[in-house]
């Protein structure tokens, strides 16, 4: 039996005795039934007092931070921190458990955010949040507010009337813009869905569920392996999971489970031993970033409960234990209140939980990953940048030349790069991934031009030829109509899982070029080895010349090597390109980096243990 809001508010206790007592045969109200698992006659409590226990102790944080938030708002029309703001105070008004149940202090300043958000919407719905009069962007607080609202209704306490009353009227300007408007991006156009959805269940209105249609039928933007096209660990868990799962509640599109549950089957194979979520393939910023698993928290739990998926109920659990005990990374713990309050459903006990397995090799091919689980130690290989097909650097594309990590519990090499110094094109990146008879194959071939006089029939008297681009830099030379004499660099990287370790052969030429590998150490631990010289003028570098280097944290150690000696025709320098040079751009890995030079034609073995 679905469950109506308004009977979930009143508290653990009172939903115990209301869903004991309620036959089989009773069936919701039209306006409250939701899809998927109905309560069982015991929510689960703990889950509960997680939850209500955060959002109570962030009351103060959001109260503290209320005038700034009206400022933010007021002065540059960003929505998104005072409808968030909103959202939690409600949340806390409306639940029984919580300490703030009803508490008139909250009234007067969820009054003052409602108001203040009224009077900053423009005349077609639409906020700034960054971008003048942006539907995308006034999605994401519509959402926010459609939630506020619905708590707020089913709640009917008689002091929320007049912030009801202003939330309306801004739902309802904001639809015509939402049903009207563009985006951006792809996760855009599923958050826009979600907004008119939430307006939609209140006020229906053909415009809305017609754009909707509209924005669906494009399809969905994921690949066969799971991964949306974005290849995101920020914009899956907090866009377009969670729009997609209200959309298939909201418009009875059960179909859309099915995106959800691919993405989260992925996501199992990129969770890190420590929460983190490996992000080396993403096409958005957060690529070069560290991300852990915490948004994908009532994901997991939704599709768990509705699918009895054991694996995916561990993966829920594991982040609500971590959550209890620290801050997650974008929404702190106590702003999914809202969430479960809106869906009770997800307040269920979770089934059994599985263990997660700790051998596994799991070969994305849609986005060149792979991912080798062996006990507490994780690898990824990673070939499937766009560079080599885009020949660009910039926002929307996957270009981290990372192509090798691995883990030892503590002992963390972040990343493993390759830097020819060959006509400044910048660092290796991997044309494909192949799995070999022992192992796997990356490799790359790069070539640069010098560039022959042009043929009678393209010359110009006037000397003015069209600017055009050599694949490193533009200039008025009509590039495309010379002879040229190339120069080529083939790269291969033979990767080999052995003694508890693994061996990475490199075979790098013809071109007569330095290089170095750069070994980059998360922060925290310890380096050692006596063939380590600093870097001048770089801090935290070192260069292994002879002998191995070891990295320890705590009991775990990465022992690598061997070095390769130094001088001056193989320079201690990482080379990032034209690309980012002219743009005075950065392409250093943060933390502890040990650099290992050579000069091509190089062959090289490097062992990690």
């Amino acid at each position: 039996m679905p469950l109506h809001r308004r009977h979930f508010l009143a508290g653990t206790a009172a939903v115990g005795g209301l869903l004991a007592a309620a036959p089989e045969s009773v069936a919701a109200p039209a306006s409250a039934t939701r899809p998927g698992h109905g309560l069982p006659k015991e929510p689960d409590k703990d889950f509960l007092a997680v939850l209500t226990k955060a959002a109570d102790g962030r009351v103060a944080e959001v109260l503290a931070g209320r005038a700034a938030a009206i400022a933010e708002l007021t002065d540059q029309g960003k929505a998104r921190w005072a409808a968030r703001s909103l959202r939690l105070l409600a949340s806390v008004h409306v639940w029984s458990d919580a300490a703030h149940h009803h508490d008139a202090a909250l009234i007067g300043p969820m009054t003052e955010l409602a108001d203040a958000l009224a009077a900053a919407q423009f005349d077609d719905g639409l906020y700034d949040q960054g971008a003048v009069h942006s539907p995308p962007d006034t999605a994401f607080s519509i959402v926010d507010l459609g939630l506020t609202y619905g708590l707020l209704d089913d709640d009917d306490h008689a002091a929320t009337n007049g912030i009801r009353a202003t939330l309306k009227k801004i739902l309802l300007k904001a639809g015509k813009g939402l049903s009207e408007g563009g985006v951006h991006t792809p996760n855009h156009r599923w958050k826009i869905c979600a907004a008119l959805a939430r307006v939609n269940s209140f006020w229906p209105d053909e415009s809305y569920p017609r754009r909707i249609d509209a924005w669906l039928a494009e399809g969905i933007d994921q690949y066969p392996s799971g991964q949306y096209s974005e290849r995101s660990a920020t914009y899956a868990p907090i866009v377009t999971n969670p729009s997609l799962l209200t959309l298939a509640r909201l418009t009875g599109r059960p179909e859309l489970y099915d995106h959800v549950r691919r993405n989260l089957e992925a996501t199992l194979h990129l969770i890190e031993p420590n929460g983190e979520v490996e992000t080396v393939h993403s096409r958005r910023q957060d690529q070069k970033t560290t991300k852990h698993m915490s948004e994908y928290w009532l994901q997991y739990r939704a599709l768990a409960l509705r699918d009895e998926d054991g694996r995916f109920a561990a993966v829920a659990e594991t982040i609500q234990r971590r959550g209890a005990d620290q801050t997650f990374d974008e929404t702190p713990l106590g702003d999914f209140l809202a969430e479960v309050l809106d869906h009770p459903e997800l307040a269920a006990p979770l089934p059994k939980p599985t263990e997660a397995p700790r051998k596994f090799t799991f070969h994305d091919q849609d986005n060149g990953l792979v991912r080798i689980g062996r006990g507490t130690a994780r690898t990824t290989i990673f070939g499937g940048t766009d560079f080599p097909d885009v020949h660009a650097i910039s926002s929307g594309l996957s270009t981290n030349p990372t192509f090798f990590k691995w883990r030892r519990g503590g002992a963390i090499l972040d990343s493993l790069r390759l830097s020819p110094q060959f006509f400044s094109t910048g660092h290796f990146r991997a044309e494909d991934l192949v799995r070999t008879a022992d192992g796997w194959r990356l490799s790359a071939e790069v070539r640069a031009a010098f560039h022959l006089p042009l043929p009678p029939r393209h010359r110009r008297a006037d000397g003015l030829y069209p600017l055009t681009d050599d694949g490193r830099f533009w200039s008025a030379m009509d590039f495309p109509h010379r002879p040229k004499e190339w120069r080529t660099l083939r790269t291969e990287v033979r990767l080999k899982e052995t003694g508890g370790g693994w061996d990475l052969e490199f075979s790098v030429g013809p071109s007569e070029v330095p290089l170095a590998l750069e070994l980059c150490f998360r922060p925290g631990g310890t380096l050692g080895g006596a063939g380590l010289q600093p870097v001048s003028g770089q801090a935290d570098t070192y260069q292994l010349v002879k002998g191995y280097g070891t990295y320890t944290v705590g009991d775990d150690v990465i022992k690598f090597g061997p070095g390769n000696g130094s001088g001056p025709r193989q320079p201690a320098t990482v080379d990032a390109g034209e690309r980012y040079s002219w743009m005075a751009g950065s392409l250093v890995v943060s933390g502890v980096r040990v650099l290992i030079t050579g000069r091509a034609p190089f062959h090289y073995r490097l062992t990690l243990r």
